[in-house]
């Protein structure tokens, strides 16, 4: 028998597997045309408030739905903040009637004293009154304007000092409401980070969550089988039941690498390791939770006919 150096034998070797993984997305036969594992949009929850947890209703395991309040945190301190910055404000705005009131009498004694300016302008020209007495009505005047621009200075001061308490309220009330966690998505919690009474911080994470709703069946194809995939084809996705890959849901094609890479070693052989292969994401509908997270799968290309 004629032997074959061990280097022929593993290019023989892995250019053959290569060979019936491209032959099997042409084929119909028994073979799917990729494998792999399901996987689901993880989210981890984060705190966005300071302070102890008075409300954690999270645990492993449980089903979330979207908006559903999953904690709390405890807003004493910010509700007090609040009362006290509405304080302010409320008494900062009452001052300002009296402000327009005050410059209210401030213009009608300058509307006064300028009837005096015109009358002593007249005798000064008619030699009744001396200047003198003129100028001390000036002068009179101008002190009433001085005091009619400091009074107009104070009702822009109190609308901007109003802006400002108006603004800090609203930070508060913003912190409040960011208190009160509300899940991001529906989904299952595959892993909590704290404990009810428990003080957490700005940025701590709460609980990891999946959207089990949506699946992606990660599957990897040689480089022979990329031409004929493409985003938004519909693919049958096979899934363990009585027997092996008996199931069969629809899948589409997410999103296709565009690099490639080595087979992962947990679904190859030594042998198809050597080959280049391109990630893909399939998308399958899961309303019944039938698919969990890591879970493996199997795809078939559909034929244009059908079969």
């Amino acid at each position: 028998m004629r032997l074959f150096p061990a280097r022929y034998t593993f290019f023989l070797t892995a250019s053959l597997s290569l060979a019936a993984l491209s032959l099997s997305g042409c084929g119909r036969n028994d073979r799917s045309d990729g494998y792999g594992n399901f996987e689901s949009t993880e989210i981890v929850v984060s705190s966005e408030a300071t302070g102890k947890l008075i409300r954690y209703d999270v645990d492993d395991g449980v089903r979330l739905d979207k908006g559903q309040v999953a904690a709390v945190v405890d807003t004493t301190q910010l509700a007090l903040d609040r009362q006290q910055l509405r304080a302010q404000l409320k008494a900062l705005l009452e001052q300002k009637p009296s402000v327009v009131a005050e410059a209210s009498v401030y213009r009608q004694q300058r509307r006064n004293i300028q009837r005096d300016l015109d009358r002593y302008s007249r005798l000064v020209n008619e030699g009744a009154v001396s200047v003198k007495t003129l100028e001390n009505v000036q002068d009179q005047a101008r002190v009433i304007d001085q005091q009619i621009s400091a009074v107009d200075s104070k009702i822009p001061t109190i609308d901007s000092q109003a802006k400002a308490l108006r603004d800090q309220i609203g930070k508060v009330d913003d912190q409040i409401s960011k208190a009160v966690v509300r899940n991001p998505a529906k989904g299952v919690v595959l892993a909590k980070y704290a404990e009810p009474g428990e003080v957490v911080s700005y940025g701590k994470p709460l609980y990891r969550i999946a959207d089990t709703g949506t699946m992606y069946l990660r599957v990897w194809l040689s480089e022979t089988q990329l031409p004929s995939v493409k985003i938004g084809q519909k693919v049958d996705v096979l899934i363990d039941n009585e027997k092996a890959a008996s199931k069969k849901l629809t899948g589409t094609i997410a999103w296709i690498s565009s690099k490639a890479e080595f087979t992962p070693k947990i679904i190859q052989t030594r042998e198809d390791r050597v080959n280049m292969v391109y990630a893909v994401k399939v998308l399958v509908e899961n309303p019944e939770g039938v698919l969990k997270i890591g879970m493996p799968g199997e795809i078939r290309f559909i034929a244009k006919d059908g079969k």
